[in-house]
């Protein structure tokens, strides 16, 4: 990757809402989202949310993706948590090396974090990216109310 990554600011808002709406429809994600949803996770992110952080990629002027973590603490590890909630990166610029510069930063910058992300089974290539990175598949059965 030629580009860089910065943290999500005001002035990215539009362009991350566009992203997230094609992001939320494709079969990467299990849920569709909401034009709420989105709004409030962009808001979250460039706010003072000592929970959650959005990062830009890109080359120059153009934007790649973009990417949001959520913050915890994980008991079963005994460290901190970093959830990395949304990694999405256009269509044109997927297999370039954004999505491993990624992982290299984030994990960078919480060096002492453990790393959790959520990913669709048949989304193969984000498999393997993950995979590739350190990932590994664990057993669980995740529940929401």
């Amino acid at each position: 990757m030629s580009g860089m990554i910065r943290r999500m600011t005001k002035q990215d808002k539009s362009c991350v809402i566009e992203m997230m709406r094609v992001f939320y429809a494709s079969e990467a994600v299990w849920t569709n989202g909401s034009e709420e949803i989105f709004e409030a996770d962009v808001e979250h992110c460039i706010g003072e949310s000592p929970y959650i952080e959005g990062y830009i990629f890109e080359d120059g002027n153009v934007t790649q993706g973009y990417a949001m973590i959520a913050r915890s603490f994980s008991t079963e590890f005994g460290k901190p948590c970093i959830w990395i909630e949304d990694l999405y990166i256009k269509e044109e610029y997927r297999g370039q090396g954004i999505g491993t510069q990624f992982f290299r930063y984030i994990e960078a910058a919480y060096p002492d974090a453990v790393f959790r992300l959520e990913v669709e089974a048949e989304n193969e290539r984000a498999v393997n990216l993950y995979q590739k990175c350190g990932y590994e598949i664990l057993p669980y059965m995740e529940m929401k109310k």
